[in-house]
């Protein structure tokens, strides 16, 4: 009998130059560690999405390197990932590297702030993967523990990574400050075209404006070409379990607005936001959707069954994107295009959901950033016409200063 023959383990694939974050930047230089972080207390915004470019994450990297990490802080999802859409999970202690873990999901900031103090801290740094669209929280996430950090006078550092949907266009209406939330936290477009380390020296100047506490952020960017699309680099990991792969991304600025209507989003199948659908759908969406010829993406029909969410155990049909050029691909554009299709298809069936409180915005607003993709709705107006501009440059609209570590 032939020897059983051993099979090594393939190591995964390492970023490229052009892909490598902050976090690999402190991890690559002892000198720069030192000058960040010798002799300071320094608690950890962060999840799961945070990792080196082998993969490893950033909290046992940067502590083997000696870096005096005292406590975490995880966003929605929990520090692991476990949770689902708006939640947060986790035990009290990360019983890997035995560190408290503060759950700061949507926190008030008088609780945020007993946390930072509780902790002891000279410096709060934080890396989490954005998916470059306005209603993702973990920017809202790092907007609140920044803020905090500024109360507390304490200094406040983002080791940048790069935007998934690239920092060249910026699409969308900006957000109408009277509907500041937490999926909607600055008056940036929908799709903002920014990194987190921008997100964070935006929200300086806008808080230092309104005349909020202000610090100034330490940005550490990684290499500076990571303008355009990541792709599905090596990068790329699942940021939430809804958001499985960077196609996921390309479509969540416009299919992401499905969900304050009565159309399932995808939400309990394997392809949220990318497919959608009901049951009172038929083989009409998809045939109005392909005449409107929209620019890199073709729509197939699709039937499918959600088990959680929307119509869950209900038989749905509806599309599926397949986003076959992300670069001349406007998310935005598409998502308007799916609801204008469905108000002018199904006028009895299709609805905007209903605030969840009395006193709340509809979700449709809070996803939008104002009212008015609503009203036109419910005045049965052209909503394509709110796509008059949406393709922006981000350094138009953004200070100049934004830009000035790439």
């Amino acid at each position: 009998m032939a020897a059983t023959q051993a099979f090594a383990v393939p190591a995964p694939p390492a970023a490229s130059p052009e892909q490598r974050t902050g976090l690999d930047r402190v991890l690559a230089s002892e000198s720069l560690r030192t000058a960040l972080f010798a002799s300071r207390r320094i608690g950890f915004v962060t999840n799961f999405t945070a990792v080196t470019n082998d993969y490893r994450r950033a909290v046992d990297a940067l502590l083997a390197s000696g870096v005096n990490i005292v406590a975490l802080f995880s966003p929605e999802h929990g520090l692991d990932g476990m949770a689902q859409a708006g939640h947060s999970a986790g035990p009290p202690v990360d019983p890997r590297v035995n560190l408290p873990v503060y759950d700061t999901y949507q926190l008030p900031d008088s609780q945020l702030d007993g946390m930072v103090t509780q902790a002891d801290l000279d410096l709060l740094i934080c890396d989490l993967q954005d998916v470059g669209t306005r209603f993702w929280t973990y920017p809202a996430t790092m907007i609140a523990c920044m803020r905090a950090a500024a109360r507390a006078k304490l200094p406040f550092m983002v080791l940048d990574r790069p935007n998934p949907l690239g920092t060249e266009v910026a699409e969308g209406p900006v957000l109408d400050p009277r509907f500041t939330s937490f999926i909607g936290a600055l008056p940036i477009p929908l799709r903002h075209g920014l990194t987190l380390g921008q997100l964070a020296r935006l929200t300086a100047a806008y808080d230092r404006k309104h005349g909020l506490p202000t610090l100034d952020p330490q940005v550490i960017t990684g290499a500076c070409d990571h303008h355009g699309f990541i792709g599905q680099g090596s990068l790329w990991l699942p940021p939430s379990p809804n958001m499985a792969t960077f196609a996921t991304a390309c479509v969540y600025p416009g299919t992401g607005l499905l969900e304050g209507t009565n159309v399932s989003e995808g939400r309990g199948t394997t392809h949220p936001f990318e497919m959608f659908g009901a049951p009172w759908i038929d083989g009409r969406l998809v045939e109005l959707l392909r005449s409107m010829q929209l620019p890199g993406v073709f729509v197939r029909e699709v039937s499918f069954i959600p088990t959680f969410g929307k119509y869950a155990g209900e038989p749905c049909r509806g599309g599926y994107l397949h986003v076959s050029d992300p670069t001349a691909f406007r998310p935005v554009r598409t998502g308007l295009s799916v609801i204008a299709a469905l108000a002018r298809l199904y006028p009895d069936d299709f609805k905007v959901l209903a605030p969840a409180r009395a006193s709340a915005p509809p979700a449709l607003d809070l996803l939008w950033g104002s009212g008015a993709l609503r009203l036109r709705l419910e005045r049965h107006e052209n909503v394509l016409a709110l796509d008059e501009r949406t393709i922006l440059d981000p350094r138009e609209i953004y200070p100049q200063v934004i830009f000035e570590h790439c």
